[in-house]
C-alpha cells in the first residue's frame, strides 16, 4: 500500500524532446532535471508505456533518510505533457501535493526563481497539459526567462536559444532551480520559497 509518506516525488523537468532544441529557454527543465539526474547518479530510460523518460533515486541525506523520487522528462513535446505525467502519477500513485513541475516563466527575470503550490498556467503550454490532465494542486518551479525583446512573438522567443550574455549566467541559474528543488522536496515549501524566491 503506498501513502504519502512511501510515494516518491514526481520531479517533472519541462521541455521538448530533441536536439534542436536541447539548449532553448522553453527546455530549462530539462536542463534542471538532467542536472539532478547527474546529482544521484542516475541515467534518463524509457519509462515502460509512458511516453517519458524516468530516473529513479534519492535526495537529501544518504541511506534511508533521503527522499525518494521520481525525476521525469516527458517525451511528448510540450503541448502534451500532461499525458505521461498523468500516466507516471498513477503508477507510482503520487498525491499531486507531491509533484514539482519545473518550467520557464515569462514573467519573471531572467535568472530568477518563484517556488509555489498550485495556480493558472499563465500560457504556459506544459501546465495547461499537466492542470487538465490532473488538476492545479501541484507545486512549480518557476524558473524567469523575462519577456521577448520588442515586438518578438512569445513562441519564437521560447523556442530560441539562451542568448550568448544569458548562457554566462546559466549553469549557476540551473544549479540554483535544482537546489530549490532538493530544498522543497527535503524541507518542504516554505523552508524553499524562504531561501530561493529571489
Amino acid at each position: 500500500m503506498t501513502t504519502p509518506a512511501t510515494a516518491p516525488w514526481l520531479i517533472v523537468g519541462l521541455g521538448n524532446p530533441g536536439p534542436e532544441y536541447a539548449m532553448n529557454r522553453h527546455n530549462v527543465g530539462f536542463m534542471v532535471a538532467d542536472l539532478l539526474a547527474e546529482r544521484i547518479g542516475g541515467r534518463f530510460k524509457r519509462a515502460g508505456k509512458a511516453q517519458a523518460q524516468v530516473v529513479e533515486g534519492r535526495i537529501g541525506p544518504v541511506g534511508p533518510a533521503g527522499r525518494r523520487v521520481v525525476l521525469v522528462k516527458p517525451m511528448s513535446y510540450m503541448n502534451l505533457s500532461g499525458g505521461p505525467v498523468n500516466a507516471l502519477r498513477d503508477f507510482y500513485k503520487v498525491p499531486a501535493a507531491q509533484i514539482v513541475a519545473v518550467h520557464d516563466e515569462l514573467d519573471i527575470d531572467y535568472g530568477t526563481l518563484r517556488l509555489k503550490l498550485g495556480g493558472g498556467d499563465n500560457g504556459h503550454n506544459g501546465l495547461k497539459s499537466m492542470t487538465k490532465a490532473m488538476g492545479p494542486d501541484y507545486h512549480r518551479v518557476r524558473c524567469g526567462i523575462g519577456r521577448p525583446p520588442g515586438r518578438m512573438q512569445v513562441a519564437d522567443f521560447v523556442l530560441k536559444d539562451f542568448s550568448s550574455a544569458e548562457r554566462k549566467e546559466l549553469d549557476w541559474f540551473v544549479d540554483r532551480a535544482a537546489d530549490a528543488v532538493e530544498c522543497l522536496v527535503t524541507e518542504g515549501l516554505e523552508r524553499a520559497q524562504g531561501s530561493y524566491n529571489s
